[in-house]
């Protein structure tokens, strides 16, 4: 399949309720995955993931924002046709009167390619790590192969994201 590209000027938005289930997506979203809005709203977000992404990178993330954290991540995504589009995502939480978690709201930029390549090369090494492991144990595999290899390295995932 291709790979989609949006301008550097454009951000792609989207918010999900706790559980990871879409309530909002703006118009360059719904345009780069491809979908129509009624189509992910109520939809889990995982809709646009690629098979290509390491389940441990996901883990990473969600462990980062259910903990209150933000998380700025690559991310190879899916369109609804097959087609792919890596992002530079920055994940956060939002917070509700009484400190409890009540949605989370995503912006996605064009990532630079030189980064991506980079990126590309430790996501093969997360996948042959996670391969022939399923659902969970596959995540659990790819984190603490990240978190080690990041740890050898000296640096945060953050860190290592804003390297690139």
């Amino acid at each position: 399949m291709a790979e989609r590209r949006f301008d550097r000027d454009e951000i792609i938005v989207s918010k999900t309720d706790p559980t990871g289930r879409i309530i909002y997506a703006n118009e360059v979203f719904l345009r780069v995955a491809g979908y129509r809005e009624r189509e992910v709203i109520g939809r889990p977000h995982n809709i646009i993931r690629h098979p290509d992404m390491p389940r441990g990178v996901f883990r990473l993330l969600w462990q980062t924002i259910r903990r209150g954290g933000e998380c700025f991540a690559y991310v190879l995504n899916r369109a609804a046709n097959g087609d792919h589009y890596w992002v530079l995502a920055h994940i956060t939480p939002t917070f509700g009167t009484d400190g409890t978690i009540i949605s989370f709201h995503s912006n996605r930029r064009c990532p630079r390619p030189q980064a991506v390549a980079k990126i590309a090369a430790l996501y093969a090494e997360l996948r042959a790590a996670e391969a022939g492991r399923e659902g969970p144990e596959a995540a659990e595999t790819g984190y603490h192969t990240l978190v080690d290899r990041l740890h050898r390295a000296g640096v945060s995932y953050d860190e290592f994201v804003f390297a690139l």
